[in-house]
């Protein structure tokens, strides 16, 4: 099947431990309807096997083909994308078989669904979908000028390959460090009051608080801020001062996706605003 190709590297997560037993189920009444049941475990097993690089070898009878297949699910279980590719794979080399039944993809879809596994199956796609989904950016900001378009463009693809190649921590502080940037724009904008005329972000933050009050720009910056501390801290993300190895917290793929598409969303919602206040400081000159 067809999906992202740095998938097959690094894992961009493990599918549910409920979607191995479901679909081991389902390898036990597909081997019921062949002449060998024993030949059709073997076929699966070999294909999970292939999916994490290891050679499957004949179990000695039925019961151990059984055990073995089940550990090989297990095993290929760690990259989802992968382990949903070896099961529909060896399906679909079963179709000319016409004396065997097997599974759709919308029988598959409703299992992957049911357990929330984050993926779909849409031939001959692989797709993310629920919390691997970007939510979606403007391509541009009117209020910028073409190298910092590039430079916004280009955090965001590289925050998403991050994530796609099982990177979290990486991917939210590429996006960390987008998010940081974006506010050193402000500077040399009037802000209500003043000119914004810090350079770092929470000084930036602290500024356009103390001229913007009352506004939904003051409460978002609020946000941004306890956001930005959390992750920054070594108890927190660990993402920019290092993380505190007895109490840290690791950041997993479902947590990476939550961080990236809320700075996501930040973001955009401050290149609003940082039109907005051009539109103003301009009005002004």
């Amino acid at each position: 099947m067809q999906f992202e190709a740095a998938w097959r590297f690094d894992s961009p997560g493990e599918i549910p431990r409920a979607v191995v037993n479901e679909f081991n189920s389902l390898v036990g009444i597909i081997a019921s309807q062949g002449p060998s049941r024993k030949r059709i475990l073997e076929h699966f097993k070999s294909y999970f096997s292939n999916s994490y690089g290891a050679t499957a070898y004949s179990s000695s009878d039925v019961g151990w083909a059984e055990s073995d297949l089940y550990n090989s699910m297990v095993s290929a279980g760690q990259n989802a994308p992968l382990f949903i590719d070896a099961f529909y794979e060896a399906c679909e080399a079963l179709r000319s078989s016409p004396e065997i039944a097997l599974p759709d993809a919308a029988r598959l879809n409703r299992i992957l669904a049911e357990h929330n596994a984050g993926y779909e199956i849409h031939p001959p796609r692989i797709v993310a979908t629920g919390i691997h989904k970007p939510i979606p950016v403007p391509e541009r900001y009117e209020s910028l000028d073409e190298k910092a378009q590039q430079i916004i463009s280009e955090s965001f693809r590289q925050s998403e390959q991050l994530l796609a190649e099982g990177r979290p921590r990486q991917a939210v502080g590429e996006i960390l460090w987008l998010m940081e940037s974006v506010m050193t724009a402000f500077r040399g904008l009037n802000a209500g009051e003043a000119t914004v005329e810090e350079r770092y972000f929470n000084k930036i933050a602290n500024e356009l608080r103390r001229h913007q009050k009352g506004t939904m720009l003051e409460q978002v910056l609020t946000w941004l801020g306890a956001l930005h501390g959390y992750l920054s801290s070594p108890t927190g993300g660990g993402v920019r001062h290092g993380l505190d190895l007895k109490s840290g917290i690791t950041i997993g793929p479902a947590d990476g996706r939550l961080y990236c598409n809320l700075i996501r969303s930040y973001v955009t919602f401050l290149m609003s605003e940082h039109e907005r206040l051009s539109r103003q400081s301009g009005d002004q000159r």
